[in-house]
């Protein structure tokens, strides 16, 4: 199924992708059809016998939920083709007649195969050539082979004249990308940049427009508010199609939900894939040092160093400084990705852990900031990311205990409402992406009750990371001993057995204890 032509960004040097049977008409009339018809032979009969109360709760978490998502739909839409239009104006016509700034490129890569570093540096460099007051770009690389496949690619784009376009290799030990940034970063430090100059930070798997230093130089530099920014994404997926559709679905989402975060100029993350920011910020010291060395003293686990999630650190450091975080979503950067495991249940658990991980350990400490500092719907927003793992749960559990105790039919119901109001969901990211899948309905479903799942043992196991490309696991900082580990696995239980009885209670199964009555 299609959207109007221009409704979503194309990647840079993308071509077309053909048109997969999950997003044809066909494919769509046929799920509409299908849960049509399953859900007229559906008896509901079931809810009337299980009680006000939980029917009261159960709708009115699924109000929350789905008036929630409703608002971030039309705070996107107004951003994107309201306010976004005209916060452009106004940074094109600031740039008017002042001199283009520098532009520092920072490409980090490791591990990276060579077809995929081959048209990262590529674009980088060709975007550095475009850049209208100049670009360096730092390569911050582990190994030789990446060194010379470097050098070679900058004189293949940039030619024998490369003007006021340099290229700077940093070779650091392979300890993890916050040391190459860190050191990266402190290589951009040396040339003294302008405090308007950027700093755009490039993941080695992220492929940048030829025009990016055009397209986003003027957001930094119009306003003295304004820190960072990021852009949208999209994807090139190395791997089974199920792993393809799940990626759009999840870019197409991202894309939303930045946009409505965008409306209140401070977005939930800086991308480790592209986010740019003002050179005088990004060469802080505390900036830099914040990246290079990041932690978390936590009440039952001690003090531990973020492994991961840099871009966490990043966003955070702007926030607790007072600076707005813009959403660009005219800039596309095309994502190449490969999932860490052939299987997807593993690659996405895999995925997850660290995603989550990472919102998990930053999230506690944008919400001490408080509203007055950070903004209401930014603090709202951020503290709905602990409540959403266990209200989205709430449903499959309810339809779970219901069926077992009470009649299978509430299952059934429960299918079928899921089947509908994720399609409802689905066909709004035709705001995002010109195509959408029918898949995108399980794939949703997946993400909600597997994701929140993940969520709420990495809550109980803050300590536990891993980088899923490097293989390297956090070393040290955790408490000795197994008594965290057991201590996780208890109160873990222990919240999952009380959210059960809850819902046990609610369906009428068991009673409230009469001190509580």
């Amino acid at each position: 199924m299609t959207a109007s032509a221009g409704e979503a960004t194309v990647a840079a040097g993308a071509a077309p992708e053909p048109v997969h049977w999950s997003e044809t008409y066909w494919a769509h009339a046929l799920y509409v059809l299908l849960t049509g018809s399953f859900a007229v032979i559906i008896n509901p009969n079931p809810l009337v016998g299980i009680g006000t109360t939980a029917v009261i709760v159960i709708g009115f978490i699924g109000i929350w939920r789905y008036s929630w998502a409703l608002l971030h739909f039309v705070r996107a839409q107004l951003y994107v083709r309201f306010a976004f239009p005209r916060l452009r104006r106004q940074a094109e016509a600031a740039e008017e007649g002042t001199p283009p700034p520098h532009a520092y490129l920072l490409v980090t890569s490791f591990r990276i195969p060579t077809e995929t570093t081959i048209q990262v540096f590529a674009a980088a460099f060709e975007a550095a050539r475009r850049s209208p007051g100049g670009a360096t770009v730092v390569a911050s690389i582990v190994e030789m082979g990446d060194e010379r496949l470097a050098k070679k690619l900058f004189q293949s784009v940039v030619g024998d004249d490369p003007g006021n376009v340099r290229l700077v290799l940093v070779r650091i030990p392979g300890t993890g990308k916050r040391d190459g940034l860190a050191y990266g970063l402190r290589a951009i430090q040396k040339y003294m940049p302008k405090d308007d100059d950027i700093v755009a930070v490039i993941d080695g798997d992220s492929i940048v427009q030829p025009d990016l230093v055009e397209k986003i130089a003027p957001f930094l530099r119009f306003r003295d508010d304004v820190g960072a920014l990021t852009t949208d994404e999209t994807s090139r997926v190395e791997g089974s199609k199920i792993f393809d559709v799940w990626y759009s679905l999840r870019f197409a989402q991202r894309h939303i939900l930045m946009s409505s975060m965008g409306l209140s100029e401070r977005v939930l993350t800086l991308t480790g894939r592209m986010s740019a920011f003002r050179a005088g910020l990004a060469c802080d010291h505390s900036f830099i040092e914040m990246i290079e060395v990041d932690y978390l003293d936590h009440w039952r686990l001690g003090r531990f160093r973020f492994l991961t999630g840099d871009d966490k650190s990043t966003w955070f450091w702007m926030l607790k400084s007072g600076y707005k975080m813009l959403y660009i979503p005219d800039v596309s950067v095309a994502t190449i990705e490969t999932p860490p495991s052939s299987n997807f249940f593993r690659a996405s658990a895999m995925l997850m852990v660290r995603w989550f991980g990472n919102m998990l350990r930053n999230n506690h400490r944008a919400l001490a900031l408080g509203p007055n500092r950070i903004g209401y719907f930014t603090w709202w927003t951020v503290l709905d990311q602990r409540v959403t793992m266990w209200t989205s749960l709430t449903g499959p559990t309810f339809a779970i205990i219901g069926a077992i105790f009470v009649s299978s039919q509430m299952l059934l119901l429960y299918i079928v409402w899921v089947l509908m109001s994720r399609y409802a969901l689905t066909v709004l990211l035709l705001s995002a992406r010109p195509r959408i899948s029918v898949l995108y309905p399980f794939l949703m479903f997946f993400n909600q009750v597997y994701g929140s799942a993940i969520k709420t043992f990495i809550f109980f196991r803050l300590d536990r990371q891993g980088w899923t490309r490097q293989r390297t696991k956090l070393a040290g900082g955790r408490v000795a001993g197994r008594l965290p580990a057991w201590t996780s696995t208890y109160m873990h239980v222990l919240t999952f057995s009380f959210f059960a009885v809850a819902i046990a209670v609610l369906l009428g199964l068991l009673e409230w204890p009469e001190m509580w009555s």
